[in-house]
């Protein structure tokens, strides 16, 4: 495998364009939380140096990086913010599925602007009926990271079977026009992402804006017959699911460095400062070996899947069923540790203002991602392993 991949002068300087915004994203992070948005300069930050163009094809202003220098960018930026992380992998990869669909579909999207952004939702809930060139959809969807900044949307259904294909996950792309934002983000954590409902009435969406989500075949990703770089031919179920769990790396980083900060100059209320605790130093030496594993672990599968990719090759089904159990489980690891790292703060990291008690909120809102239900997906590994089918259709 690629372990000794060498990065391109392109994802070099993305990587330190990350690395320069992160004491700008620590200090608005509050603002984020109590607007429930990210702030619009973050955004455009974000926008004028490339990074949310990280994954989109070159034919349309992108730098097609390999997905580690990607997901390496967004646990860069969650040092400073898990919510502005957060809504770059959702936003930042959805260049890459858009670049598997008809060419037409990109030319909506990147003709006029090719930094307009996309949000959200796969919840296969739209009430789908087929129409002459295309379909007509609609329904509520929750959850849609990032959408007050976005222009299109790409949304679930169940696409009908035809003569072609069976029926299954279908991804509908759709203009801001089409749709309206219901703001009712109001959670524990992970505020700056403005996860609102999406609200659909009865909108058409012609045929070459509407993609079978899961399905690998050529003629499901017709996209790819002109964006021939092999990330785009990685499985999406490999791709997405890490977007959602790939900042509880960075922010349990972030929280490893404030805790350090913070136990070299606290002194609690018997004499004893922080970094004198036992426990406490026990405490974060887990949490850095965690987040170096887990690091090491996305690395490796990432070099696998591009190895295949480039070879014209699919993973096997044991392959994908664990590579997925294993982004499922980051959100879950890294919420147990911020916890411990907080409890060694005692009551003074119980703040709001602490930015540790800020990563703990952040972390186990992430942990409830239906992505990131590692329990689901253990099964489901397991399950093959033990020599049943598979159980999950969308991988």
């Amino acid at each position: 495998m690629d372990s000794m991949r060498v990065k391109t002068p392109e994802e070099i300087e993305l990587l330190e364009h990350a690395r320069r915004l992160v004491p700008a994203l620590k200090s608005r992070t509050a603002r984020a939380d109590r607007d429930f948005r990210v702030p619009d300069e973050t955004i455009c930050e974000l926008q004028e140096t490339g990074l949310l163009r990280a994954l989109q094809p070159r034919a349309f202003g992108g730098y097609e990086v390999d997905p580690r220098t990607f997901f390496e960018i967004q646990t860069i930026l969650a040092e400073g913010c898990m919510s502005t992380a957060w809504i770059y992998g959702v936003m930042g990869v959805h260049p890459w599925q858009l670049a598997r669909y008809p060419i037409e579909a990109q030319r909506d999207v990147w003709g006029p602007d090719n930094a307009t952004l996309i949000s959200s939702t796969y919840m296969p809930v739209a009430k789908v009926t087929v129409v002459e060139g295309g379909y007509r959809i609609s329904g509520r969807w929750g959850f849609s990271s990032g959408s007050e900044h976005c222009q299109w949307c790409f949304l679930g259904g169940v696409l009908p079977a035809d003569d072609e294909f069976a029926a299954e996950h279908g991804t509908f792309l759709i203009p801001r026009s089409d749709y309206r934002i219901e703001h009712n983000w109001d959670v524990l954590g992970l505020r700056g992402t403005g996860s609102h409902d999406i609200v659909v009435e009865d909108v058409f969406v012609p045929a070459h804006r509407v993609q079978r989500t899961n399905n690998p075949m050529p003629e499901a990703t017709p996209g790819r017959l002109v964006n021939t770089n092999p990330i785009y031919a990685i499985p999406f179920a490999q791709v997405f699911t890490r977007a959602v769990s790939t900042s509880a790396i960075g922010a349990l980083q972030g929280a490893i460095n404030e805790f350090r900060a913070n136990a070299a100059a606290h002194v609690g209320k018997h004499g004893m400062k922080t970094a004198d605790d036992p426990v406490a130093q026990i405490t974060v030496a887990e949490a850095t070996i965690i987040v170096d594993s887990l690091k090491l672990v996305l690395e490796r599968n990432y070099a696998h899947l591009m190895e295949l990719a480039t070879a014209g090759e699919y993973p096997d089904v044991e392959t994908r069923l664990l590579y997925r159990y294993q982004s499922s489980y980051v959100t879950n690891v890294c919420a147990e540790k911020v916890s411990e790292l907080l409890r060694c703060m005692a009551a003074s990291g119980l703040y709001s203002s602490n930015p540790v008690a800020r990563l703990f909120r952040d972390l186990h809102q992430a942990r409830g991602h239906i992505a990131n239900n590692f329990m689901a997906f253990g099964r489901s590994l397991g399950a093959v392993q033990l020599g049943l089918p598979n159980p999950d259709p969308y991988v």
